[in-house]
């Protein structure tokens, strides 16, 4: 093995510890890639989980701290440059950053979709307040669409309309979390649900997690849930445009998230009691499933998106003269 083998297989190493404890639904569909495929997805994987760790001062997506405004805008700043320095081709400063110049490299990853996802935590950051659903609808784009697009590029997609396929399954992925996690989000002062919904069932936003709320919670986790499920339906049209273990892949993990909000909506006012979760048997069903389902796809044809789905924006960010948005030949190994 040579030394650049090793600290390959070190940066695979790190990225897979990372979904292993980060993710465990995740960490099950990625099993189901090829090789190849699964290695840039887990290493594009541990960059999103670092970059969300730092903003809010947890490990591995749990054990969230508070952290000083000043201090929570330092590290957005430093996760901003230390991405631009990736499109640059300047050395990366961390295992999680390296792993992302891997894959930026191998997939030529679109550094717009890189800086769309860090403006989801600026939004957190910023501490944007939700008062429309489409304003909760563009948040679920920047945290979670965008990974779908680059997860997408992982993948070999180019087109479009596969594209936006991807998004919305990241979309139906994040409306499920938003409704898993209402009542951790509120503990450390995080609430995504629209204000003109709290209005509507008079919950008061400084006091989601008090426990009188739960019955009218549990009303617009439902909907949540009921909202995920066109972006869940869409994106089942992008499997067809997959190599087949990617689409089975995919097919397990969005039938995964899927239970997670059956569960949520069927557990009604107890679904914060615990953490919401799929068992053991359950994902080996849903491999299964997911399996099914991506053989079915091979060869069929889709409707065109509904229109009455939420669009992903085109062009979200302007030109930037210092940085190119795609990985271009200023990239290089």
């Amino acid at each position: 093995m040579t030394a650049a083998d090793g600290n390959d297989q070190a940066l695979l190493d790190h990225a897979t510890r990372s979904i292993a404890v980060g993710s465990k639904s995740f960490a099950a569909a990625a099993r189901l890639f090829d090789p190849a495929t699964r290695r840039s997805a887990v290493m594009l994987y541990a960059w999103c989980r670092h970059c969300d760790d730092v903003i809010d001062g947890q490990e591995a997506g749990h054990d969230a701290t508070p952290v000083s405004q000043a201090e929570v805008n330092q590290r957005l700043a430093g996760l901003e440059a230390q991405t631009r320095a990736v499109y640059a081709g300047l050395p990366a400063q961390t295992e999680a950053f390296a792993a992302f110049r891997d894959v930026v490299i191998r997939h030529r990853l679109k550094q717009v979709y890189a800086l769309e996802h860090l403006a989801g935590f600026a939004m957190d950051v910023q501490q944007r307040q939700y008062v429309h659903i489409e304003d909760t609808l563009e948040y679920c784009y920047h945290v979670a669409g965008v990974v779908g697009l680059m997860m997408a590029q992982v993948m070999g997609v180019s087109d479009e309309r596969t594209l936006d396929r991807a998004c919305d399954l990241g979309m139906g992925f994040q409306l499920t979390n938003i409704a898993r996690d209402i009542v951790e989000d509120a503990g450390v002062g995080r609430c995504y649900l629209p204000r003109m919904w709290l209005e509507e069932l008079g919950i008061a936003d400084q006091h989601v997690a008090e426990p009188q709320y739960r019955e009218a919670l549990a009303v617009l986790a439902g909907r949540l849930v009921d909202l995920a499920e066109p972006f869940y339906l869409s994106a089942e049209a992008g499997l067809t445009a997959l190599p087949w273990r990617s689409a089975w892949a995919v097919a397990t993990a969005s039938g995964v998230y899927r239970e997670i909000g059956v569960k949520v909506k069927e557990r009604g006012s107890r679904a914060w009691d615990s953490r919401v979760s799929t068992s053991k048997f359950d994902k080996i069903r849903l491999v299964v499933t997911g399996l099914w389902r991506a053989v079915m796809s091979r060869g069929r044809r889709w409707p065109d998106r509904p229109a009455d789905v939420w669009q992903r924006p085109r062009h979200a960010y302007p030109a930037d003269p210092h940085a190119t948005h795609e990985a271009g030949p200023e990239v290089s190994r």
